[in-house]
């Protein structure tokens, strides 16, 4: 299926691990010209060249950490300068940490939300203009299945996380006429790094193996198995579409079944 996204611009923020790269990839597969914005490490310039080589696409390689108000309006300015415009933004940061309640302190809720939700405000403000302007943009944000169903242990995650739920679906009624789409996606249990190192977590603090906590998520899923970033990636590069032109204002769990509720 031809997607029609062949020398769309995307911003894929969080692009060079996890569930960030496999989306980057995805769009490259279809013919998008990306930039992949990421912490100033190692893993930003190697995946980059990993998505060239696999892709064929052509990447800018950003060094921003988004919960930096100003490095977050860099990652966008400088994709829109280098290529001319900008037709896709992919939200996407690292999770907060699990933690109860009660031992969260102020700052931790303060970073939580410059990660997770300021960030998602400032790198799309910078992009509408340009997509009202020519009347074409996809705003996707990469949230968490928490946002319909919290999940224990991760009140940070569970309660920023819905605000950009909330920004979405309001948003979304403002840019419906100019052509652009605002829609989150919510994954469940996806085999990545986060996910591992949250089994480690939690295996520390039951007294049990990561293992045995991966297979306890698994019992709980429908389909006894974790999603695969893959699978996740093909949504999005789907909603990025113009076939998802009709689709806004949404927010789309893939989590094997794993959310109970009926809408």
């Amino acid at each position: 299926m031809d997607l029609g996204l062949k020398n769309r611009v995307a911003v894929v923020a969080g692009g060079s691990m996890g569930l960030g790269l496999a989306v980057a990839k995805a769009l490259g597969r279809e013919g998008a010209r990306l930039a992949i914005g990421a912490l100033d490490d190692p893993a930003l310039p190697a995946a980059a060249e990993e998505i060239r080589k696999e892709t064929g696409a052509e990447v800018l390689a950003v060094a921003a950490d988004v919960s930096d108000p100003a490095q977050a309006k860099a990652l966008v300015r400088k994709t829109i300068d280098h290529y001319g415009t900008l037709d896709i933004l992919v939200n996407n940061a690292g999770g907060p940490p699990s933690l109860p309640f009660l031992e969260i302190e102020d700052g931790m809720w303060e970073k939580g939300f410059h990660l997770n939700l300021l960030s998602t405000i400032i790198m799309t403000r910078e992009a509408i203009p340009v997509m009202k302007e020519k009347r074409w943009g996809r705003i996707i944000n990469m949230t968490s299945i928490s946002v319909k169903q919290p999940i224990d242990g991760l009140i940070l995650s569970n309660t920023i996380r819905s605000g950009v739920i909330g920004l979405a679906k309001s948003l979304s009624n403002e840019l419906a006429s100019f052509n652009v789409t605002v829609n989150s996606v919510c994954p469940g249990y996806t085999l990545t790094e986060r996910v591992r190192s949250l089994s480690r977590t939690v295996a520390e603090k039951t007294g049990t193996t990561p293992e045995a906590v991966i297979a306890k998520w698994e019992a709980d899923i429908p389909m006894k198995r974790l999603g695969t970033p893959e699978e996740f990636a093909a949504l999005v590069a789907f909603l990025a579409s113009e076939s998802a032109g009709y689709i806004t204002g949404a927010a789309i769990q893939i989590d094997g079944g794993w959310y109970k509720g009926v809408m």
